[in-house]
């Protein structure tokens, strides 16, 4: 695991409280939340409950993301744009290929796999523990503005200017070699 923090370079923004029932903040991923391909993998998205959002927040957004991923650009697991200011709850299972438990007007943007829906964690074998920042982050816009191909690093860039606060929750995955 490495110590590249993905806000490092990012605008500061006020802290909120991001929960899950799914994963307690620091553990590690239920078998369900690790992709299809590794066994006891699901795809599914974690359950995530906000609260205490700034003054302002006109939407959110929730991102998942693996800084530690082979890549150098780490690895995008999951991200929803234009979520209502109203919602500040989606059910585990929401980021699967209709976005059933997503709320009217939220809509996935493609991952890295380019599938517009959650993946679950799939660290290589071997390669140590990797994080899975889940974050919350409350935008002073009704609507971002991103196309529904939009990659999540162009929903990041664009949100950026937005941002009044981030709630954050920690998840980790490891595969034995």
């Amino acid at each position: 695991m490495s110590a590249n923090d993905p806000f490092a370079r990012l605008p500061e923004a006020a802290a909120f409280t991001v929960t899950s029932t799914t994963v307690t903040d620091g553990a590690a991923w239920p078998a369900e939340q690790f992709a299809a391909g590794v066994p006891g993998g699901e795809d599914r998205s974690p359950q995530l409950s906000w609260s205490g959002a700034p003054e302002g927040t006109k939407s959110y957004a929730v991102t998942v993301y693996d800084p530690d991923a082979p890549t150098g650009s780490g690895f995008w697991h999951w991200a929803v744009a234009d979520i209502p200011a109203t919602v500040t709850e989606l059910p585990e299972g929401a980021g699967d290929d209709t976005g059933s438990g997503l709320p009217e007007g939220a809509f996935q943007l493609p991952n890295d796999t380019r599938a517009a829906r959650y993946i679950g964690a799939a660290p290589p074998a071997g390669h140590g523990p990797h994080r899975y920042f889940v974050v919350v982050h409350a935008l002073d816009v009704e609507s971002i503005g991103v196309p529904a191909d939009a990659t999540p690093a162009v929903l990041g860039f664009t949100m950026a200017g937005h941002i009044l606060g981030r709630a954050v929750l920690t998840a980790t995955a490891e595969i034995s070699a």
